[in-house]
């Protein structure tokens, strides 16, 4: 069974596929800082995993995507205030250049159901 969640014509915010959901790269241009991206992702992300039937304490694994590296801590105080500390997922964070210049993060993660 495939499950698409927010399908569009290029892709799907989320895909469900037997029991593990697939969450697209989340961004927002929202907020103009680090924290208050990761903030807002990590709420799409909390969203979509539930739509999934799962929830961040079922992540197995994240990427985290950074426009400049020296971001690194204020990304990492809002993600350690949400990741479940008995659950956390693998996990990596590369610096690279984003889709646009006003995305300073972007998470993708892959969850169990």
């Amino acid at each position: 069974m495939i499950k698409r969640i927010n399908p569009g014509s290029r892709m799907s915010a989320a895909v469900l596929h037997d029991n593990t959901v697939y969450v697209a790269g989340q961004v927002s241009a929202d907020a103009q800082d680090v924290k208050g991206q990761t903030e807002l992702i990590l709420k799409k992300i909390d969203s979509l995993l539930a739509a999934a039937g799962s929830s961040k304490s079922k992540l197995l694994s994240a990427t985290v995507y950074l426009a400049d590296i020296k971001t690194y801590e204020q990304m990492n105080a809002v993600w350690d205030a949400w990741v479940d500390p008995a659950n956390s997922p693998a996990r990596a964070t590369v610096e690279t250049r984003l889709a646009a210049p006003k995305y300073l993060v972007e998470i993708t993660v892959i969850a169990a159901v």
